[in-house]
């Protein structure tokens, strides 16, 4: 059954491009919009998206990549 227009939540999550330390990409991360736009900056996005990778790593037998940088998709570069 199709959901009637309005009911998708909006601004609930913002996504993320995150580069790793290997030169490898990733995008479109989705990241909770709560942890946006505290005092520290993007420190907690980057803790959120390092569990995320960690848990991706165990469940492939693999180590997790380290994060070099992170940009908000939609952002205008500085």
């Amino acid at each position: 059954m199709p959901k009637k227009p309005g009911t998708n939540p909006k601004g609930e999550f913002a996504f993320f491009n995150v580069f790793y330390e290997d030169g490898s990409q990733r995008s479109n991360r989705r990241v909770p919009s709560e942890l946006i736009g505290g005092l520290d900056g993007d420190e907690p996005v980057r803790a959120f998206l390092r569990d995320q990778d960690r848990e991706i790593a165990e469940k492939g037998g693999r180590p997790p990549l380290e994060i070099k940088s992170i940009e908000r998709v939609g952002a205008k570069k500085k």
